[in-house]
């Protein structure tokens, strides 16, 4: 590898070099301790000092210096793995370079060239790989140590790298962390022992931050139940930061690749690099706190004071730059957010450089000033050109007008802070089928009442529009700490709908696409599917005790917005508890605007909540539990098992409280949830225990603390709310009771506030983070159990040994899956499936994995093998591969008896395995494994090997797209339940072709045995025994035929007698064409060109005659050796390829 050119002063500093070739300007040295001589103290010494120092030396034992006759100053230009490499560059400098440099005048000339020439080669080979990382000259030396210690594919990207120290025991290691896209790798050498460490991010169960006495600070890696440490990091924060990021993109992209296909800036795993990773997690949060779509990306930040009406001063933040949103977020604790869309700015003001002010005018008569940005000239043109706003002299008119509008409202809003203009948001006509929120038609309100309640509500509604006047209305309004007071306070009837459509961002996806939902409700109309039937099923029982939902008028609009939702997305299709929140949803907003809403939560609010698996709610559920250990310490104690908590919190989690409080309570929730979050959930469901902590110390079971909270909800109660009776849910309680002990959800809120309040969104996202590695194994174990359970019922294989092939099977799946987005494996992974059915192998996969278990070591021709293995247990022609038949396969050669062996290789020369000769191998796998396109998918019939090339296909349809087919289902269960133990006497007769192929594995099988010429000689014996066996058969039958053609008379009596049974027909050495023999003589046919064949019985008796096969066969198979094996080898085996 060429290096950038290097200064050493000393050429053999402390002799650890030994100059091996030499000339006027060039030296090719080799390290001490490395190829002839050994290394002995020297070695060990020398290898310790690399690997601590980082020296490129442990890697590239050889190197080239360049120097001059008149100088003492070396320069390092390449350095080598091997002598061949290095000795490959020296040939180069030789030929390229040696004649160049003899006309030169002056040393100094000479080594401008050569460092030139160097530079030049070395720009050259990085201009595809290294241009976007940060230092491309050390990334190229850590890329190559990488290389040459993990030996991982080529394709494997390194991301970055960091010196750390490694734990063994109590023992630190000091060495070097790798962190790849697929992999977490570490490297020590110390005195003669090396440590490697090479571990998947798919199988990490837990990554933390932790600290005890003797680590001050760590990073805590839990494996398969082993824990690793790393400690001494010298950016111990950013360092957990992208083995976060990592971990949490090999999740989605293996696991769960619903979330993943959202996330096309990750899309390709071969140009992951840590930039890329901290821009993509930057652009996640922002996305995130201003509730954005996932289109928008994180451009531009810059520092500026942004001028606050209603307060008269300037607040210190951050202007946030998107796609299509202009974002401010202030920094000086007073919680101050605007977010102004590029479709409602009208124009940019630059103001005089002295202060490096801009002011954004967007519509409603309002204007944003910012001051004090650095580069405010580049962001006023930035945010122009997004806009499309011209600046050219034609529209100098125009300009001038609008400018001066802009300057007349920065004058009024800085002289009168307190008589800002009100400004309205607009609103675009709707399109959707009911242009009307259902609370107003069901329940409208009367203008002319005056009690008590509607009092109330007239000012909530009063207030709000205070705050409106300050702080403006609609998409570019203030979000201040006075705005989370309203929301706890609670929101009037009239302006809910508005403020969710405001405060979950929903208000900017309809005003992007217009016409959208009426599209989908016309698309999605009269389609029928599984999603469709099960939005049928949950329909009336979406808050039947409303009016809404007890007329035509609301179950239709409710049908309407599910089903176009499950028509635009399928991955998610419909899940229980979406009716429930639609439902609420419909009664304060219009149709499409629920619908909208409904995407918000789904899509960006409540991520993996709403599948078949529940992810998000199991992972929001566990970071519930770590809030109750450190904020309910008392309640821990009492119940150490919080997975109580967990089940009990799941319809919390699921449904926003709706299904436990009373609607007219559970609505203040939802306020609260569009403007905090998950964080407002959660604060509320601690706030919830703490109300009942007393209770629930003191009970003795679970029964007793459900039925606790239960109670509590029934008790809880909306003193405010001007709903009639007939809206409201009825308590379970008596009155007397329920008066006694009734709660207020708004004193429960604002004490959730109080008391939890502190809890930061981004500590909540690091739990997400945290808990949902431990959340997905835990699935992917009970996957692993649930496999194994019904597996070990039919193989003799034991549980560990079970769980090690399970362990390698999922892997060989994952590993075709590392390097590729197309990999058809991965597109075609659904965890919804049947156990068995979620991980399965192609031809390919299996091939791999099979050449490493196969009990015969030596084997020759494992790929033929192989394919006739696979063709073999793949029971339904599918081109796939499960679990359970690999197991069969290998159970039957590990531990079967010498007849099941025999039985097995028997079969794999009978059809579907072998299909013809062996010398046409190629052209068959050519012809049975054609790429099928996804345009085929539709076939509801494949041939038995037309399948794609890793042999994956479809086998059930997208949620929401297709109904799965259960008659065929029932079908296979029927077959499994009356399939009947095969017998020898089933197995048909082996033709010639057959039986050449199938002495020919006996050879293969035996090749390289210790006792193979034995073995060779029994072979031949068995093949000469049967084929002599065949010949006396063969002369028996002529004679009977020459016999019976002279009497013509009798021969249809003698066929009748001659006729074998089945049994006699298996016994007895005669040939399959011999039932014909008369007709073929008769017609002229030489008999000794008939094919002759064998029954399983006449080679089973034949081998069993030869003691050293039956040894053969019958020698044990150390299994836990052989799974040993295979994970070492695995991985090497992919990358030698």
């Amino acid at each position: 590898m060429w290096l950038k050119p290097d200064e050493i002063l000393l050429k053999n500093a402390f002799k650890l070099w030994v100059t091996e070739e030499d000339n006027e300007y060039f030296v090719l040295q080799r390290r001490r301790g490395y190829g002839e001589g050994g290394g002995g103290l020297t070695g060990l010494l020398v290898g310790t000092l690399d690997t601590v120092l980082d020296s490129t030396s442990k890697v590239a034992p050889y190197r080239i210096l360049h120097h001059t006759p008149d100088s003492q100053v070396y320069w390092s230009i390449a350095c080598g793995v091997t002598k061949e490499e290095i000795v490959q560059h020296w040939e180069w400098l030789q030929q390229n370079i040696m004649r160049t440099l003899s006309v030169f005048d002056s040393s100094e000339d000479i080594t401008s060239f050569v460092q030139g020439k160097i530079r030049g080669l070395i720009a050259e080979e990085g201009k595809t790989s290294l241009v976007l990382e940060e230092d491309p000259e050390k990334f190229r030396e850590a890329l190559l140590r990488f290389e040459k210690w993990f030996e991982l594919p080529p394709k494997e990207k390194l991301v970055t790298y960091y010196s750390c120290s490694y734990w063994r025991g109590k023992v630190p290691c000091q060495g070097w962390l790798y962190l790849s896209t697929n992999f977490l790798c570490f490297y020590s050498y110390l005195l003669g022992a090396e440590v490697k460490l090479i571990i998947s991010w798919d199988e990490i169960w837990r990554l933390e931050k932790t600290s005890n006495v003797i680590l001050t600070e760590s990073i805590h890696v839990l494996v398969h139940g082993e824990d690793h440490y790393f400690s001494m990091l010298m950016h111990l924060n950013e360092t957990f930061v992208i083995m976060e990021q990592l971990a949490d993109y090999s999740i989605k992209r293996l696991f769960d690749k619903e979330a993943f296909q959202r996330e096309p800036a990750l899309s390709d795993p071969l140009q992951i690099t840590k930039r890329g990773l901290e821009a993509h997690a930057k652009s996640e949060q922002f996305r995130t706190f201003f509730r954005l779509p996932k289109e928008e990306n994180l451009l531009e930040v810059h520092e500026s004071f942004l001028w606050v009406p209603f307060s008269h001063y300037n607040t210190l933040g951050k202007i946030c730059l998107s796609e299509s949103y202009l974002c401010f977020a202030s920094q000086d604790g007073s919680q101050c957010h605007v977010i102004i869309p590029m479709r409602e700015v009208i124009n940019v003001e630059k103001s005089d450089s002295g202060n490096r002010a801009l002011t954004v005018c967007v519509r409603g008569k309002r204007a944003l000033r910012f001051s004090e940005v650095r580069d405010y000239q580049r962001l006023a043109n930035t945010i122009r050109s997004r806009c499309g706003i011209s600046a050219s002299p034609q529209h100098s008119a125009s300009s001038e007008a609008i400018r001066g509008e802009c300057q007349s409202l920065i004058n009024h809003f800085e002289d009168n802070p307190e008589d800002v203009t009100l400004m309205v948001g607009q609103k675009d006509s709707s399109k959707a089928v009911s242009t009307e929120a259902l609370m107003t038609v069901f329940h409208p309100q009367d203008v002319e009442n005056l009690d008590p309640k509607m009092l109330k509500e007239k000012m909530k509604e009063q207030s709000w529009n205070i705050h409106f006047s300050e702080y403006g209305r609609g998409t570019s309004m203030f979000f201040t700490r006075k705005t989370r007071d309203l929301i706890v306070r609670g929101v009037p009837e009239a302006l809910r709908g508005e403020l969710w459509m405001l405060f979950s961002g929903a208000v900017n996806d309809m005003a992007t696409h217009p016409g959208y939902y009426t599209d989908l409700v016309e698309q999605s109309l009269g389609t029928s599917t599984l999603a469709t039937d099960e939005i049928e099923r949950d329909l009336h029982r979406s808050l039947p005790e409303h009016p809404a939902f007890q007329s035509d008028t609301g179950i239709s609009a409710l049908r309407r917005v599910l089903t176009a939702y499950a028509y635009r997305n399928p991955k998610i299709g419909y899940c229980q508890a979406m009716n429930i929140l639609t439902s609420v949803l419909l009664l304060y907003a219009k149709e499409e605007e629920a619908f909208w809403l409904l995407v918000a939560v789904c899509e960006r609010m409540l991520p993996d909540y709403f599948n078949r698996r529940i992810i998000g709610a199991l992972v929001d559920q566990a970071v519930f539990e770590d809030l109750i250990r450190e904020h309910l310490p008392q309640l821990v104690e009492h119940m150490t098992d919080l997975s109580f908590f967990s089940s009990v919190s799941l319809s919390w989690f699921l449904t926003l409280f709706i299904s436990v409080l009373p609607i007219e309570s559970a609505v203040n929730v939802v306020d609260c949830f569009f403007y905090d979050g998950i964080k407002a959930i959660l604060q509320l469901g601690l706030a919830v225990l703490d109300y009942n902590m007393g209770a629930l110390i003191s009970c003795h079971d679970d029964a007793e603390a459900v039925t606790i909270l239960n109670k509590f909800f029934d008790s809880v109660t909306n003193k405010d709310s001007p709903l009639p009776s007939t809206v409201k849910q009825a308590s379970v309680t008596s009155t007397d009771t329920a008066s006694r002990f009734n709660v207020d959800i708004s004193e429960l809120i604002r004490e959730a506030y109080e008391k939890y309040g502190n809890i930061r969104s981004e500590d909540v996202e690091s739990s997400r983070k945290r808990n949902k590695l431990h959340v997905i194994q835990t699935l992917e174990d009970t996957t692993k159990q649930n496999v194994i359970r019904v597996v070990t019922q039919e193989v003799r294989f034991s549980p560990s040994h079970l769980d090690g092939l399970y362990n390698l099977f999922k892997r060989q799946h994952f590993l075709c899956c590392y390097w590729t987005m197309k990999s058809p494996a991965l597109l075609h992974h659904d965890p919804s499936l049947a156990y068995l059915e979620q991980y399965q192998l192609g031809f390919q996969q299996f091939s791999v994995l099979f050449s490493l278990l196969e009990p015969w070591a030596f084997c020759s021709a494992k790929s033929a093998l192989s394919l006739w293995v696979f063709r073999l247990i793949d029971e339904n022609q599918d081109g796939l591969v499960n679990f359970k038949e690999f197991c069969y396969a290998l159970d039957t050669l590990y531990s079967g008896s010498f007849t099941n062996k025999l039985k097995f290789l028997f079969k794999l020369h009978l059809p579907p395995a072998f299909t013809g000769s062996p010398l046409h191998l190629k052209e068959q796998r050519i012809q049975h494994f054609i790429p099928v396109t996804e345009d085929s998918s539709h076939l509801s019939r494949l041939s038995a090997f037309d399948l794609p090339q890793d042999g994956v296909i479809k086998k059930s349809p997208e949620r929401g797209r297709g109904k799965v087919d259960l008659q065929a289902y029932l079908k296979q269960w029927q077959n499994e339940i009356l399939k009947k133990e095969e017998t020898i006497k089933d197995l048909p007769r082996i033709d010639q072709t057959q039986f050449i192929q199938f002495s020919k594995t006996l050879y293969n099988i035996f090749h390289g045995d210790p006792e193979e010429e034995s073995l060779y000689r029994a072979v031949a014996h068995v093949t000469s025994l049967l084929l002599r066996m065949e010949e006396v058969g063969r002369r028996l039958q002529e004679a009977s035929s020459l016999s019976e053609s002279s009497k013509p008379a009798n021969g249809a009596a003698a066929a009748d007698e001659e006729e074998p049974s089945t049994e006699e027909a298996s016994t007895t050495p005669e040939s399959s064409g011999t039932s014909s023999s008369r007709n073929s003589q008769d017609a002229g046919i030489d008999l000794t060109e008939m094919e002759w064949s064998f029954s399983f019985e006449q080679v089973l008796a034949s081998l069993l005659n030869e003691p050293t096969i039956v040894r053969f066969f019958e020698r044990p198979v150390d299994v836990q050796t052989k799974l040993g094996q295979a994970r070492v080898a695995q991985l090497k085996l992919k990358a030698n390829k």
